[in-house]
């Protein structure tokens, strides 16, 4: 690629990027009242956050399964309100031990 073609990329990125974020503020001149709307909206991180993390947290570790087991001690972990360090601490605990013991 030469040094022209990179720019565009660039550019047509940042355009991209800036008009996902700028069109939804024009659009919407006030409050959204809808229930559903609101509700979708306010879960659409989470959801985005779950669909990239979860499929990684079991293809990167050596085995499949060390990486489904971490998955699971870290929702109970989360579910008994454990906060975020200590649930990824045991987490990358458990991943680590369990790959040291396959090897």
């Amino acid at each position: 690629m030469d040094k022209h073609s990179i720019i565009i990329c660039i550019l047509l990125g940042i355009i991209t990027t800036n008009l996902i974020r700028v069109v939804p503020m024009l659009l919407i001149k006030g409050q959204i009242t809808n229930r559903f709307l609101r509700s979708f909206l306010y879960y659409v991180p989470y959801v985005t956050l779950a669909v990239m993390t979860f499929p990684s947290m079991i293809q990167t570790t050596l085995s499949p399964l060390s990486g489904i087991v971490a998955l699971i001690v870290g929702i109970i972990a989360a579910w008994c309100r454990l906060g975020l360090f200590p649930v990824a601490a045991i987490c990358c605990a458990i991943v680590y031990l369990m790959d040291s013991l396959i090897l």
